[in-house]
């Protein structure tokens, strides 16, 4: 079972303000993954967290991770300009994109962010740009072939594609990016690489980060460029089913340390800082989509309908994800019924569940759906003309407050040229 961190006594409260659905943030979740995973890696002087940006691009979530020592991670224009109106600059903020266009670099470059190339062409790209290369760069990597973790001892495998991956630079053509970097004016260097998406391995990590030290350790005597520091991006997953098993950041940075110790401390690079870019982790489960049950369908199958839809959270129509749902008040009950739980979108994959065992849901029911603090609210959108819904902050002193208002149908022209 999966505990919500929001009571059906307080979503009744909140509804008399803000109308289901809407997401809600849990900020003392937030600030105390925040704490555990700058412990984890505590052991490195350098090491600092850059939050994926793309996963909750909210101001006031950017704030808290601040204050919490954050920085940024950014992929795109408008994605560098929330990072400078929340206060970021400088070091603050990494920005890792690709098929990049030229105002994307340059606002990068005023900001004095970290920029990390994602192809061998944009050294020459951001040189024509910029009229100089910035002495702090980085690039990402993409070592091609299938990266797999064997059986782990959380029992789960890890396997992805990088080969058929459309980021980052081959192994050669690193060598070739540092050596016209460093000529080009670049005096201190970063590797960045991302192989795995939500694991759910204490494992991925330190398989990672070996990948990357020896990288390192290799291109410094190639090229003899100043390797600064590593990125290990994100990839560090949650569990989206109660069945699985958390990640131990304490364990994992304890990997990352020992593979540290073991290849770059003898190399003579034991002042190599260590970078990562979680937006999942730190976010995914301080976030719930809070939804009403407004209809019952009695057909082939049970269904109920909910007044969010794939508009709201298309994960699991888009990649038939899971995500737990907890009906509200009914946290006891026996899971007795089996239903679909549907929108309203004109799509038959508007389904937040299929074939769930849940307890009797009634019209009415507020339903409480797990996990979506990252890659939720940011990945909605319009079709069927559904709006966007308000995001409220749950506040470490337990009140809660808007910290986006729900879209209007006025939004939803306003683009518009009649």
């Amino acid at each position: 079972m999966k505990t919500p961190f929001v009571t059906l006594p307080q979503v009744q409260e909140l509804v008399k303000t803000y109308p289901t659905p809407f997401y809600l943030y849990d900020e003392t979740g937030i600030r105390n993954c925040a704490r555990r995973l700058k412990a984890a890696f505590s052991w490195n002087p350098g090491f600092r967290e850059y939050f994926a940006v793309k996963a909750t691009p909210n101001p006031q979530i950017l704030k808290i991770l601040q204050e919490e020592g954050c920085g940024t991670d950014c992929s795109s224009l408008t994605e560098l300009m929330m990072s400078e109106r929340c206060g970021f600059s400088g070091s603050d903020i990494m920005f890792s994109s690709n098929d990049t266009p030229a105002e994307e670099f340059q606002l990068a470059a005023k900001l004095g962010a970290t920029i990390n190339l994602d192809d061998l062409t944009h050294v020459d790209f951001l040189q024509n740009t910029l009229g100089f290369i910035p002495e702090t760069i980085s690039c990402r990597y993409n070592p091609g072939g299938v990266f797999q973790l064997g059986e782990s001892k959380e029992g789960f495998q890890v396997m992805d594609n990088p080969g058929e991956a459309k980021y980052g630079m081959t192994r050669a053509q690193l060598t070739e990016a540092f050596t016209k970097l460093k000529a080009l004016g670049a005096k201190r260097f970063g590797i960045h690489a991302f192989l795995a998406s939500n694991t759910i391995s204490n494992e991925y990590y330190p398989a990672l980060a070996r990948i990357l030290f020896q990288t390192a350790v290799e291109l410094q005597r190639e090229t003899g460029c100043h390797i600064a520091f590593i990125n290990l991006s994100g990839g560090i997953g949650i569990p989206y089913r109660p069945e699985q098993p958390e990640n131990d950041i304490a364990v994992i940075g304890e990997g990352v340390r020992k593979a540290y110790e073991e290849i770059l401390v003898p190399a003579g690079m034991g002042d190599v800082s260590i970078f990562t870019e979680l937006g999942r982790f730190l976010l995914g489960p301080y976030g719930c989509l809070v939804t009403k049950a407004v209809h019952e369908k009695h057909t082939y199958k049970e269904y109920i309908g909910v007044d969010a839809c794939a508009a709201n959270l298309m994960r699991p129509a888009m990649y038939g994800a899971y995500h737990h749902i907890t009906v509200l008040g009914k946290e006891n009950a026996p899971c007795d019924h089996t239903y679909d739980v549907t929108g309203s979108l004109c799509e038959n994959n508007d389904k937040f569940a299929i074939d769930r065992q849940l307890p009797k849901i009634d019209r009415g029911d507020y339903l409480v759906i797990h996990d979506t603090g990252a890659h939720g609210f940011a990945m909605g959108y319009q079709y069927n003309g559904k709006l966007r819904s308000a995001e409220l902050l749950l506040q470490t002193d337990g009140t809660v407050r808007l910290i986006r208002r729900a879209e209007t149908p006025d939004d939803y022209f306003a683009t518009l040229v009649w």
